[in-house]
């Protein structure tokens, strides 16, 4: 049973209407994390982990990724030692903190990361391909409304 299932019609419409939201998102992310495993042999996280590298040619240091992908440097350390090892991104240390690590994108890893990029964009994209480019705004600003009513409840 899904989170949606659980919910009443005696429950408010906005408690149904967040877990109808967080049913979608699961099975969303179930998709993209099936797709990247049987097309590309490969981790949502690790796919995380590239794309934030691949907004930073230049590269970032550990802590800075770990803050952006919210986990802790110990989360994302087995990940980066896995894909320093397949090529697909290098750690340099950093001049004047000989505790800190540079990681960046190599250009296999920026190629590998292409692909996988499109493919998941495309994933996304088939999730709503019900809806209409009008819905689809809609449904949007409607939500970045939420999101700001949220963001300014929390500071």
């Amino acid at each position: 049973m899904d989170l949606e299932a659980r919910a009443h019609s005696n429950h408010p419409e906005a408690l149904r209407l967040w877990l109808r939201m967080l049913t979608c998102t699961q099975l969303i992310e179930k998709k993209v994390r099936t797709g990247l495993r049987d097309e590309f042999s490969t981790t949502l996280p690790r796919f995380d982990l590239l794309a934030q590298l691949e907004r930073e040619p230049q590269g970032m240091k550990m802590t800075e990724l770990s803050r952006r992908m919210m986990v802790t440097s110990g989360n994302i350390t087995p990940v980066t030692d896995q894909l320093v090892k397949e090529g697909l991104i290098e750690r340099s240390s950093v001049d004047g903190d000989r505790r800190a690590w540079l990681i960046r994108l190599t250009p296999a890893g920026r190629a590998l990361f292409k692909k996988m990029a499109k493919r998941h964009e495309a994933w996304i994209v088939q999730a709503f391909d019900t809806l209409s480019s009008k819905e689809l705004q809609s449904l949007h600003g409607l939500l970045g409304r939420v999101k700001q009513h949220s963001a300014t409840e929390t500071s």
